[in-house]
């Protein structure tokens, strides 16, 4: 008998559970006549829920039963006390255009929270599913005015967000982060939908003013904070950081968020605020790892932005560090780069083979010791010592198996075999990392390995492919002038080959690192006039409208650029971006 019993439950859930299903899937098909069978059926079960009575609504009303919807929720409201279900009247009511009736409702559903202020979460859920947002207004308002538990600023927010009131949406958000000012990142992702790059945008304007009304009326490091946050949205970093150094003196606990504002300044080329930052974070800090990550990013700034003229003053910081912090695993990262930089800046690969080896000496796990072999390959690469750099490399595969920078090494593999013009082992190594763990090395991975597969073919003695690999390894060997002139006679020599818009699109890079603006936009628009159906051409619209808008002063181009990604090349990973620029240069009002 007991296990009859259980076979009948176990039947009646398996029969429950097949309803559900149905029941969703016939309405997800636009089946409402299935659907509503199928949900009368789990209607009156114990676990019926109110989705289930919802999709019973729904279906009579997309069934244009309005009459057979009334009968139920009558009937229903008889034995369950729900004011939400007021609403439903309402809008059944709404639907047959009797909007007189309707209201009546309605004002019945408000007027329920007078009687009973915990109604409010029902009735403004209920006028919120159907988009009735003055009435779902009206609905927190008077719960929060009955009850001064309930707080309901956030949802408020998110319905004067929906409305275009962004006033009251920005206050309600501010004080709700007040009372709760842990959910300040939560609120920061909300806001971000309103705020554009332009500073000059009418949102960002109004939130700044509310922001600095709420300072002067009760100072709060929140304020600071989400100042600083509307800055780096308008990347106006130097502001940013004047408002996290207001939050600092005042809470001296960690200097993370500064840190990060740095990177931030680096990211953006904005390199003197990137300097004051980390100069800042060198005197205030009192942990080592902070300071010498500090000076490693200024010095890698120095480098970057430095001619020959600034060696010595570099290779003094460099040796200044040495003397404060030692040669020791804990400068690991500042020795790797004094050694890119005496040998790839200084042309000195002897001396920096030799501190390297010294590095190699230290008592440093294996992991760190295939980081200093990888700047050791690249050394070798430098001076043309292929064969040499692949020991190093393959050292590195076989002691820290599918490991991350295993799938580097195995990349540099493959690129040092295309350089020596090997490019069928480059291409085998390159199948192989297509499926890299790391995004970045997979991207690589796939880019090196269409441009051999591209090319490879198109003559017997690969003579283009070779100059174009010629032209990239003069590239990594920081001869960038060099590597511009291999590129014009692939573009000269070669002018009828796959190659070209590739060749076109590498030196228009190398022309801007050495700011030659305009040079590098003539190259990108000769890929969008010639070359308009290949892979290249997203890339090309985008890079040429940054130009026109960072460096040419030709905003009304750019924006034509970044237009045609959007509607001609959705699935381009610029889309984002260009969607959003795009915005800022057409002055929209985000909301």
């Amino acid at each position: 008998m007991r296990f009859f019993l259980i076979l009948c439950l176990f039947v009646s859930a398996s029969m429950f559970s097949q309803s559900d299903i149905l029941a969703k899937e016939y309405f997800k098909n636009g089946d409402y006549k299935k659907a509503l069978n199928e949900y009368k059926k789990l209607f009156g079960n114990p676990s019926t829920s109110i989705s289930y009575i919802d999709g019973i609504i729904t279906c009579h009303q997309q069934l244009e039963q309005y009459d057979e919807a009334e009968a139920f929720l009558v009937e229903l409201m008889q034995t369950i006390k729900y004011a939400g279900f007021l609403v439903e009247i309402g809008y059944n009511y709404q639907l047959k255009n009797d909007l007189e009736n309707a209201k009546i409702q309605y004002n019945k559903a408000l007027e329920s929270i007078d009687e009973k202020p915990s109604n409010v979460f029902s009735v403004a859920r209920s006028f919120q599913n159907h988009n009735l947002l003055d009435q779902a207004v009206a609905a927190y308002q008077k719960g929060m005015a009955l009850n001064e538990q309930y707080d309901f600023k956030l949802q408020l927010a998110q319905l004067y967000g929906e409305q275009g009131h962004i006033e009251k949406m920005f206050t309600s958000y501010i004080d709700y982060i007040a009372a709760n000012p842990f959910t300040i990142n939560n609120v920061k992702r909300a806001i971000n939908d309103f705020i554009s790059e332009n500073k000059e945008n009418e949102n960002n304007i109004l939130f700044r003013k509310i922001l600095l009304k709420k300072a002067q009326e009760a100072p709060n490091l929140l304020w600071n904070e989400l100042l600083s946050w509307l800055f780096v949205q308008q990347k106006d970093i130097k502001k940013a950081f004047t408002q996290e150094k207001a939050i600092f003196n005042r809470a001296p606990e960690s200097l993370n968020r500064i840190e990060d504002l740095a990177a931030i300044a680096s990211a953006e080329n904005q390199t003197e605020t990137a300097r004051e930052i980390y100069s800042y974070i060198i005197e205030k800090s009192q942990v080592v790892g902070t300071k010498l990550n500090a000076n490693y990013q200024l010095l890698q700034l120095d480098v970057k932005n430095s001619s020959e003229t600034d060696y010595t003053a570099i290779n003094d910081k460099y040796l200044a560090l040495f003397e404060e912090f030692g040669n020791t695993s804990q400068t690991l990262s500042l020795q790797i780069a004094y050694a890119h930089f005496l040998a790839f800046y200084k042309n000195d690969p002897t001396e920096a083979t030799k501190f390297l080896e010294n590095t190699l000496e230290l008592p440093i796990s294996e992991r760190e010791k295939a980081e200093v072999k990888l700047e050791l390959g690249d050394i070798l690469v430098l001076q043309e010592k292929f064969n040499q750099a692949l020991i190093y490399y393959t050292q590195i595969q076989r002691n820290l198996k599918n490991s991350t920078i295993s799938q580097v090494a195995r990349y540099k593999v493959a690129q040092t075999s295309y350089y020596k013009g090997d490019f069928k082992w480059a291409e085998s190594q390159l199948k192989i990392l297509k499926a890299s763990t790391s995004q970045l090395t997979a991207n690589d991975a796939l880019n090196l390995k269409l441009l051999i597969s591209d090319n490879k073919y198109e003559d017997s003695l690969q003579t283009a492919l070779k100059r174009y690999a010629k032209a990239d390894l003069l590239s990594f060997q920081n001869k960038t002038q060099a590597a511009i002139n291999v590129l014009d006679s692939v573009l000269s020599a070669h002018k009828t080959e796959p190659i070209i818009p590739q060749a076109l699109y590498k030196q228009a890079e190398l022309l801007e690192t050495q700011k030659q603006y305009q040079k590098a936009a003539n190259n990108y628009q000769n890929i969008i006039d010639n070359y308009s159906s290949g892979i290249l051409i997203d890339n090309a619209y985008y890079k040429l409208a940054e130009l026109y808008v960072n460096h040419l002063e030709q905003p009304e181009q750019a924006k034509e650029l970044y237009e045609k990604i959007l509607f001609n090349h959705a699935d381009s990973i610029y889309f984002v971006e260009a969607r959003k620029k795009f915005r800022a240069l057409r002055g929209d009002a985000i909301n």
